[in-house]
């Protein structure tokens, strides 16, 4: 069946139903059967292919220039998305790693999909690049300046022309994060 599977950390919370459910939906999107995804077979994900960052999101299956995703890899990525369990009491042992799921880590997540050239901060540049693609022609070239000199001036609290994630995560510290990054894919 599951040949190698993905590590612990993410299958604990997933029932054995959600993992093969994941399974096949991995050897679906493999329409060539050759063990792995490729950034076409994630390209004709629906929801990718219209959502404007999907290039970026699809670049996150992919680190370091990989070519190939496997699936514990494709489970990785996804548990990011995983929403929080309501029943979760949140109590864990603090020896044992963070989920990918929780607020901090879906956190990273996003920053990383502004953060294009891994630095670490959020400059203008990028911020600018990021909201050509979510908004595309339906505003000025002017108009997305002034927000992104904006949306940066407000979060960069320390006044070196970027965001960085400390300031990144204050800035998003009112907002439903959890829910906002969660698809139901896995349950």
């Amino acid at each position: 069946m599951i040949r190698s599977g993905p590590p612990a950390l993410l299958t604990g919370s997933l029932s054995q139903a959600s993992l093969l459910r994941l399974y096949h939906r991995f050897r679906a999107l493999d329409r060539n059967k050759k063990g792995y995804l490729s950034r076409m077979d994630l390209q004709q994900i629906g929801a990718l292919a219209v959502n404007p960052l999907g290039e970026r999101i699809i670049d996150s299956f992919f680190p370091d220039g990989n070519l190939r995703l496997d699936f514990p890899g494709f489970v990785r990525v996804l548990a990011h998305f995983r929403p929080i369990d309501d029943e979760d009491p949140g109590i864990r042992d603090p020896k044992e790693p963070e989920p990918l799921n929780s607020r901090m880590n879906k956190l990273r997540f996003a920053f990383q999909l502004y953060d294009l050239d891994r630095d670490g901060k959020i400059s203008r540049h990028e911020m600018l690049q990021v909201l050509r693609l979510m908004v595309g022609v339906q505003v000025t070239e002017e108009q997305l300046e002034s927000i992104a000199d904006r949306t940066v001036q407000e979060a960069d609290e320390d006044g070196d022309g970027a965001v960085s994630f400390l300031e990144f995560t204050k800035s998003l510290e009112k907002m439903d994060i959890e829910q906002k990054m969660s698809i139901r894919i896995l349950k």
